[in-house]
């Protein structure tokens, strides 16, 4: 197979033997750091080192502050939807898998390491038309996944505020908020931010499981009381049951800014390290963030999650959620914008965003991408039904099919039926199987909910001033 173009050059990636081997340094930065002044050398010098500072544990917080977010606040009313028992073999199953999809992604980054992103890896797999597939892919979904934050900063503020403000005004504040925190281009300098993102999800999760629980207590039946089942409603539907199941999917698309963050990395064999435990911590956070938020309030939880609290809690968890939303959903503008500008000036020195021009073109690149992410969060103002679209179109791939057709494609040694292949042909072939299920069933589910909750005036209008639900 031809590493075609990866990075502007024709360099292979096969040796001819049929083994994987490191693709060459790219002739193309040899000749062009040849013919540079001393003004343009010391400009690639810091580009340069300005994007390879990631460390593991750097890596952990970026991945964080990518993962652990929405998709936590929305698993509580999934359990409601799902059951307990459902809902918990979900949840750990689904994180497991995700962390071994993941890992393969980290192998294809080690093994052909001039991939910078997930375009890249569909280039190695089908060329120029994989290459472009996957490069819309990415970017329609990094919008949306910024629309949906926009979506949430807006619902945040309805509900701290409480006031009869335009809720249209609030989802422009939220874009403004998510467009100046993407303006750092270092996913190093977004792990600075990962802490508090960190803090501020667990708080606010936190403070809504102590407020349910408390709620629950107190209420004249007692925990006994509270509606909840380990078995799945008996009139669920299919389109329910697959949203639900899509909003945990949602919850584990870590694999999809992977080969970004990892290009970064100044020791790129760390990125094990990182998967095990961010893929741990969201197991762990998700599960019990579903469970205890379910048994406590029961088939009337909320999504997302923190409205259940009540008003008083409820307003604190979201303030203290605000930094979570607009830091996680800041990352999404950021890796967008690195696609996109990586790509318009891959044979410049402008792309290092370290010169006047370099600042200009990144800065209109985000501007765009934040109004375009505002417009998709008003047009689909619902909450539950743009995180299963998002995770059916797109994460579906991202998570499940693409990482599965890269070990065959990519990875694998041999004939899938001989001996050390066979258990993972089975295991990546039942991940392909998930994958494209989700694709289809998934989509035809969403579309078919907005359909019907527009037809049935549950929710609100285009760019109108009702509170997105």
């Amino acid at each position: 197979m031809g590493y075609d173009d990866i990075s502007r050059h024709d360099g292979k990636v096969m040796s001819a033997d049929g083994e994987k081997v490191y693709a060459a340094p790219p002739p193309f930065e040899n000749d062009i750091v040849g013919e540079m002044s001393e003004a343009e050398r010391h400009i690639y010098d810091h580009g340069v080192q300005k994007f390879n500072r990631l460390g593991w544990k750097r890596l952990t917080i970026v991945l964080i502050v990518e993962a652990i977010a929405l998709g936590s606040l929305s698993i509580p009313q999934t359990f409601a939807k799902l059951g307990m028992v459902a809902g918990v073999i979900c949840c750990v199953g689904l994180g497991l898998v995700a962390i071994y999809t993941s890992y393969i992604v980290g192998q294809v980054k080690l093994l052909f390491p001039q991939v910078a992103n997930y375009p890249d890896a569909g280039r190695l797999m089908w060329g120029r038309f994989g290459y472009e597939l996957i490069n819309v892919m990415l970017a329609l979904q990094l919008i949306l996944l910024t629309g949906s934050h926009c979506l949430t900063g807006t619902i945040a503020f309805m509900e701290i505020t409480k006031s009869h403000v335009c809720s249209v005004v609030f989802a422009v504040v939220s874009a403004i908020i998510l467009l100046l925190l993407a303006v750092p281009p270092s996913f190093a300098e977004v792990a600075i931010l990962g802490y508090v993102d960190f803090a501020s999800i667990v708080l606010a999760i936190g403070i809504t499981i102590i407020g349910t629980g408390v709620q629950a207590n107190d209420s004249p039946a007692g925990l006994a009381g509270v509606p909840w089942s380990a078995w799945p409603a008996p009139d669920l539907t299919f389109t329910e049951a697959f949203i639900a199941v899509s909003n945990i999917i949602f919850a584990y698309s870590f694999a999809m800014c992977q080969f970004s963050f990892m290009d970064e990395m100044h020791t790129p064999k760390d990125f094990v390290k990182s998967i095990w435990a961010l893929g741990i911590t969201e197991i762990v956070i998700y599960t019990l963030t579903g469970a205890l938020i379910y048994a406590f309030v029961g088939q009337d939880v909320k999504s997302p999650a923190l409205t259940s609290a009540g008003t008083t809690l409820g307003r604190v968890a979201y303030g203290i959620a605000l930094p979570v939303i607009f830091i996680s959903g800041s990352i999404n503008t950021v890796v967008f914008g690195r696609l996109v500008h990586g790509r318009i000036f891959a044979n410049s020195n402008i792309r290092f965003i370290n010169t006047k021009m370099g600042w200009i073109t990144w800065l209109a690149i985000i501007t765009a991408a934040t109004i375009l992410a505002f417009v998709i969060a008003e047009v689909i103002p619902f909450f539950n039904d743009l995180l299963s679209i998002s995770s059916a179109l797109f994460i579906s791939g991202f998570t499940f099919y693409f990482p599965a057709l890269m070990w065959f494609l990519l990875i694998r040694k041999g004939g899938w039926t001989e001996g050390h292949n066979l258990i993972l042909t089975i295991v990546n072939g039942v991940i392909l199987i998930i994958g494209l299920l989700v694709l289809v069933a998934g989509t035809y589910t969403s579309v078919q909910d907005i359909i019907d909750k527009y037809r049935e005036g549950s929710v609100r209008g285009v760019f109108t001033c009702a509170a997105p639900s």
